[in-house]
């Protein structure tokens, strides 16, 4: 009985110490998509592109990932509640909730890996159509700045389109990037970011759904001994 005890407690502490873990993750993941979604260059180049199923797509992805994190950090909290009370039904529903955010992050890594290349070919579409507007009629168009911002570049492919846009261009950047290749270059960082916060997020929460199920049968098990 002893013996049991002393695991159950080695489990119990091992469960708390995922949930502060699993509560720190979510608050990242929240954080994260609450950048890219209300703040960053990112989104206004995105709100520029006149696609609207490519924005409403992207925003979705990153709605599906902040609530995601808001539920881990609600999750976790919860979670140290049914540890630290050793209750069953607490770590059941523990148990469930976990494969529901499994689920869910699993879905916004693939959605970040499998997206990728049509934003970065949505983003180049918009960026070429809005130099060539604004090389034929001087038309400033937002898309442009934003591109710039959030690219740090400055041209498109051909060198001579510096002349042309340097006064859409940021201060820091003055001299010829083709901004094409720095679209794409930029877009696989976010989506690298937002792929591998998600993946590292659902290989944390098998390890949350293994403790508490080890949690719960030992617990149903020490008390059948009493």
């Amino acid at each position: 009985m002893g013996r049991l005890s002393g695991a159950l407690r080695c489990v119990k502490y091992l469960l708390l110490t995922f949930n502060l873990i699993f509560l720190l993750a979510g608050s990242a993941v929240t954080g994260i998509g609450l950048w890219l979604r209300f703040g960053g260059e990112l989104r206004d180049a995105v709100l520029e592109d006149e696609d609207e199923d490519f924005r409403s797509s992207f925003f979705m992805g990153l709605y599906v990932l902040i609530g995601a994190g808001a539920l881990m950090m609600l999750i976790g909290f919860f979670g140290c509640c049914g540890a630290a009370r050793e209750s069953q039904c607490l770590l059941g529903a523990f148990f469930a909730c976990l494969l529901v955010i499994f689920a869910a992050e699993v879905t916004a890594g693939a959605v970040a890996f499998l997206g990728k290349a049509e934003a970065v070919k949505e983003l180049k579409s918009a960026y070429h159509e809005a130099y060539k507007a604004f090389q034929e009629n001087g038309t400033k168009n937002n898309t442009l700045s934003s591109v710039h911002e959030m690219a740090k570049c400055c041209g498109t492919e051909d060198q001579a389109s510096i002349t042309v846009l340097k006064p859409l261009c940021s201060e820091k950047q003055q001299e010829y990037k083709n901004c094409l290749i720095e679209i794409e270059k930029t877009l696989n960082y976010y989506f690298h970011i937002v792929g591998i916060l998600a993946i590292a997020t659902a290989g944390i929460t098998i390890f949350g759904m293994m403790f508490s199920m080890v949690l719960c049968c030992a617990i149903r098990n020490s008390r059948d001994m009493l």
